[in-house]
């Protein structure tokens, strides 16, 4: 097969139809299905509308609700949380794939000198002991301090203890209440039978890296390698010469023309004859979602130049803490800072930013207002309020 050409608006639309965003989020609610089609779904703490994990799943069907999430990890046990990227929710059944993850993340975090007194075998072992005979905690059930000067990422030892049985796969997240993570034993919580399937790293990496083109559709070595960020840049290339039989070479044509070179799986011919045009509706994505997260991915595809600055020091902002792209179609058409302040029952917009070049007239407008509204009902209130100009 020879090379094959995808252009841009091809390429768009496969990029969001392999991310659940090229049909309306209509229709019976599967919060699996979508967390499966996915991959993986970003966790984060920051709550300014509804927390990233929520908001995800919620652009992908407007039905979903918050305790839909909670019930599949606490009580289905369809979902576990590991590490891709960052913390991320993961279909169950993916557990097995997972296993190089425990190794590498553990490994990791013994190189690391930031863990300190946290590995004495001591303070592991009483964890362990604790879990074992008490049953699941959260950090919140220890009294260890910080001693020293308190700053931002320093965590007392028994917080980064968990932390590391956590990522070595010995311990696993059962519940959480609201964000606050309570920690179990992993026989307590996986189903034996995938505690106990055994597959090699060989496997677990080709698995990985197939997985991966899949959801991207097209991408580079480097793309495949940073989609779960669980194998190296070796083990990537080793697999590419393993599999090149089975990818496919393609150019993808950028949004200002130009091409690069990719591969892409044996199903690309099936999926771009198979190709529709994405719905109009107009979406307001969260900050840490998957279609957006590699930035120079989006900004090759989209010409959508976009980073987060929640971190950024406010003086050195040029958008804001927490803002929210616009997609309507297979474009990117602007920004908006919106915040819910449940306590006066109300989601307020602070600053809206039209993308240049983009014009908004009335019937873009309302098609904001009508996601606003959708919104309101994820976070449960009433009223959307405009603290800044519509335009």
């Amino acid at each position: 097969m020879g090379t094959i050409k995808i252009s841009n608006a091809d390429a768009r639309n496969l990029w969001l139809e392999a991310n659940g965003l090229g049909s309306a989020p209509t229709g019976r609610l599967d919060a699996l299905s979508i967390i499966r089609g996915l991959g993986f779904v970003q966790l984060d703490a920051i709550q300014v509308v509804s927390r990233a994990h929520h908001h995800i799943v919620w652009s992908r069907n407007q039905h979903y609700r918050e305790p839909v999430l909670d019930k599949l990890l606490a009580k289905d046990r369809d979902v576990f949380e590991h590490f891709t990227h960052d913390a991320s929710v993961l279909p169950m059944e993916m557990y097995p794939m997972w296993r190089r993850q425990f190794r590498r993340m553990k490994e990791k975090v013994e190189r690391s000198s930031w863990y300190g007194n946290a590995l004495q075998p001591q303070l592991l072992d009483d964890i362990r002991r604790r879990i074992s005979d008490d049953g699941p905690v959260s950090t919140r059930d220890f009294d260890t301090k910080l001693d020293g000067p308190r700053e931002m990422w320093r965590r007392p030892p028994h917080k980064q203890a968990l932390d590391y049985l956590w990522y070595a796969g010995e311990l696993v997240t059962c519940h959480r209440d609201g964000f606050t993570k309570f920690y179990d034993i992993a026989e307590r919580v996986v189903p034996k039978h995938l505690r106990e399937t055994e597959i090699s790293d060989r496997s677990q990496i080709d698995w990985l890296c197939r997985a991966a083109l899949d959801r991207l559709c097209f991408g580079t070595l480097g793309e495949i390698r940073k989609f779960w960020d669980a194998a190296t840049v070796a083990e990537i290339a080793d697999w590419s010469r393993r599999d090149s039989d089975r990818l496919v070479p393609v150019e993808v044509q950028a949004a200002d023309g130009r091409w690069t070179k990719a591969v892409a799986s044996p199903a690309i011919e099936a999926r771009l004859s198979s190709l529709t045009t994405p719905t109009s509706r107009l979406r307001i994505l969260n900050p840490f979602d998957p279609a957006i997260r590699d930035r120079a991915r989006l900004k090759r595809l989209f010409g959508f130049d976009y980073t987060v600055e929640m971190f950024v020091p406010e003086a050195k902002r040029q958008w804001g803490y927490y803002v929210y792209p616009l997609l309507e179609g297979r474009r990117f058409v602007g920004r908006i800072e919106v915040k819910a302040e449940r306590a006066k029952d109300r989601l307020v917009v602070f600053r809206f930013w039209p993308e240049a070049g983009v014009a908004w007239p009335d019937t873009r407008m309302r098609r904001l207002d009508a996601e606003l509204q959708r919104l309101t009902k994820l976070v449960g209130v009433s009223d959307v309020v405009w603290f800044c100009p519509r335009s």
